[in-house]
């Protein structure tokens, strides 16, 4: 079975996966366009996403190693960076982090992520939106009548695409500041 989902928030995107696992679905491959691959099973897993930024290869393979030694089959990721997705029957001790710190790390990681894709798509606003607005056909709000609702209804779809690194901004902001209260929050205690 395959399932097409694309996620903003990589805990909303661990959580979909466990659904899943509780539907009885196991993945076995994620692309990089967001299309899930599952097998149905009939054993009981668990799903846990970690994210890393870019690791030489033998960190990597210490990283995997190390993860593979607690029972975790890597699923997808990459070395470069990036989420790397763990999968593994359930058996009670289903935290891929081992103590707060390491959870903290985890959220530093994943601030990271977010603030840098949230200042290269505010940049891309930048560009976009710098000379015109979201329409760009001209004149026309002085256009009137039949004609005006043309183009405006003809225009509208081409305008909420541009609109769409915005709203991502949007998307990884809230991501970002998910991250950084949980990661406060670990401080704290």
């Amino acid at each position: 079975m395959k399932k097409f989902k694309i996620f903003f928030d990589i805990e909303k995107e661990e959580q979909w996966l466990n659904e899943q696992l509780q539907k009885g679905y196991r993945c076995t491959n994620i692309s990089r366009l967001g299309t899930y691959t599952f097998e149905q099973i009939d054993k009981r897993y668990v799903v846990r996403l970690d994210y890393q930024d870019y690791l030489p290869k033998e960190k990597f393979e210490e990283y995997q190693g190390i993860y593979e030694d607690f029972g975790w089959k890597y699923i997808n990721g990459s070395r470069l960076g990036g989420i790397q997705y763990w999968q593994k029957e359930d058996a009670g001790q289903n935290d891929i982090f081992s103590d707060r710190q390491s959870k903290r790390n985890y959220y530093k990681r994943v601030m990271g992520y977010t603030s840098g894709l949230g200042v290269l798509l505010l940049s891309i606003c930048f560009m976009l939106y710098k000379d015109s607005g979201l329409y760009l056909t001209e004149g026309l709000w002085s256009m009137e009548g039949a004609l005006f609702w043309k183009a405006l209804l003809f225009e509208t779809p081409f305008a909420l695409l541009r609109l769409l690194p915005a709203l991502m901004v949007g998307f990884f902001a809230s991501s970002f500041y998910k991250a950084y209260r949980k990661q406060s929050r670990l401080k704290e205690n």
